[in-house]
């Protein structure tokens, strides 16, 4: 028994289940401390009581000769009742408002009706020249009028507001306190390891922990996660294979080839074996993922950009670098080194001049690798980042691989929760703008 109180609480209906029998406990024992306390401040006498009063002084008067009628009305009005005899003509004088009548007091009386009480002659909103009345019928001729107080009390609208007043305010508290830790955190942090997560095997993303459906999402998104990664990694197995084999042949090809003693058509099968080669090799680089599974660290991202700059330029390339000398920040060195070759690898084959630069702005570390080729059409600055697709105009050339460099490119920068970008340079020629969060621990 006591396992199962435990698991139905471990559930957000058992936990909202919970939440509302508490509220219903706190609001009777509060709501009642306050209806006593709002009787003990205020002292003043309540319209239902005073309602049976009068009939019940009217039920006696009814009986009663005139004499005696004086003398009850005597005996009523020392206790400070405020009793008048009226003809039964006085009830033409009744009104069932007031200009002087708070709003307050119109609320209550439209939105609860009192009940169970003897209703009054001519009914509960009843007034006489502004000032609001209780009347009870005699007999055919007269009628008992009580005028009531400036200040009275509703008796159960006093209990109903007092208890309604209690379970609004401690629902609305409990259900935010439940909101907040059964529903608001959790689905924020499965939001957050989502946005952080990659299809790379490894431990789960997604905490399990929490109500159980909280926990059943968790396991459901860990389990989505983990079929993603065996379906990705059979098929770049596959791949990986298939790019692999395919070399052994090539081998043999370039070895025929050479043989060959046309010097025209030697050239010719060496081009195109050469062109399958570098195709392979491109194809390979995309399909590693060693970028997803380097761990971040402290590096001087500076120093990565000027290698990368200094190591282009020995190979006779027009390349500088425009930044600081040293900007220690959290990356993948090895991934972020991958991402930059690839830009600055484009730049020199589209451009003659390149230019590196490094800045930060608003907590960010901004990479502009700038080069005065061609560009990239507007129209496909967006479907570039995506594999295998290549721009059949501008920059291409017989050289042009797969299309996969600014994939991968792409790949890292997410990596890094960061953000790539292919910008107009003027007068001409393409900015590659890599956007990264510095992270300082």
């Amino acid at each position: 028994m006591g396992f199962r109180i435990s698991q139905l609480f471990s559930t957000i209906h058992g936990q909202i289940t919970a939440v509302i029998f508490a509220c219903l406990v706190i609001a009777f024992i509060i709501g009642s401390t306050l209806e006593s306390w709002v009787r003990e401040q205020y002292g003043a006498p309540d319209m239902e009581s005073l309602s049976a009063e009068v009939s019940a002084i009217a039920s006696v008067l009814r009986s009663a000769s005139d004499a005696e009628r004086e003398v009850i009305l005597a005996a009523a009005n020392r206790e400070g009742l405020r009793l008048v005899l009226q003809p039964l003509s006085y009830s033409e004088r009744f009104t069932t408002y007031s200009p002087d009548e708070p709003f307050l007091q119109i609320a209550i009386d439209r939105l609860i009706p009192p009940e169970n009480y003897p209703v009054p002659f001519g009914g509960w909103r009843t007034f006489v020249d502004g000032k609001r009345i209780l009347a009870a019928k005699i007999d055919d001729e007269r009628i008992l009028v009580m005028e009531l107080p400036e200040s009275f009390l509703r008796n159960d609208a006093l209990i109903f507001g007092s208890n309604y007043l209690v379970a609004t305010v401690t629902l609305i508290i409990l259900f935010s306190i439940f909101a907040v830790r059964a529903l608001t955190s959790p689905l924020r942090r499965i939001a957050s390891a989502a946005m952080k997560a990659d299809i790379s095997f490894g431990p789960a993303i997604f905490e399990e922990q929490g109500t159980v459906e909280i926990v059943t999402l968790a396991r459901a998104l860990n389990g989505m996660q983990r079929r993603i990664s065996t379906m990705v990694e059979s098929r770049t197995r596959m791949l990986r294979g298939i790019s692999h084999d395919l070399r052994t042949p090539l081998t043999r090809l370039r070895l025929r080839a050479e043989r060959v003693k046309e010097d025209e058509v030697r050239e010719a099968l060496l081009g195109d074996i050469e062109r399958i080669d570098r195709l392979l090799k491109e194809s390979l680089g995309y399909l590693r993922d060693n970028y997803q599974r380097e761990v971040s660290q402290r590096a001087d991202l500076a120093s990565v950009l000027q290698t990368t700059c200094d190591e282009f330029a020995d190979m006779g390339h027009d390349m500088q670098y425009d930044g600081p000398a040293r900007m220690v920040t959290n990356f993948k060195p090895l991934a972020l080194t991958r991402a930059i070759t690839n830009l600055c690898e484009n730049a020199t084959k589209f451009g003659t001049h390149v230019n590196v630069e490094l800045r930060v702005i608003d907590g960010q570390a901004i990479i502009d690798i700038s080069d005065d080729g061609p560009g990239i059409p507007e129209q496909y600055r967006t479907r570039v980042l995506e594999p295998f697709f290549k721009v059949d105009t501008a920059r291409q050339d017989t050289e042009t691989g797969f299309g996969l460099g600014l994939s991968i490119v792409a790949e890292i920068v997410q990596a890094h929760h960061g953000k790539l970008a292919l910008l107009d340079r003027k007068p001409n020629g393409l900015v590659a703008r890599i956007i990264l969060p510095l992270e300082h621990k």
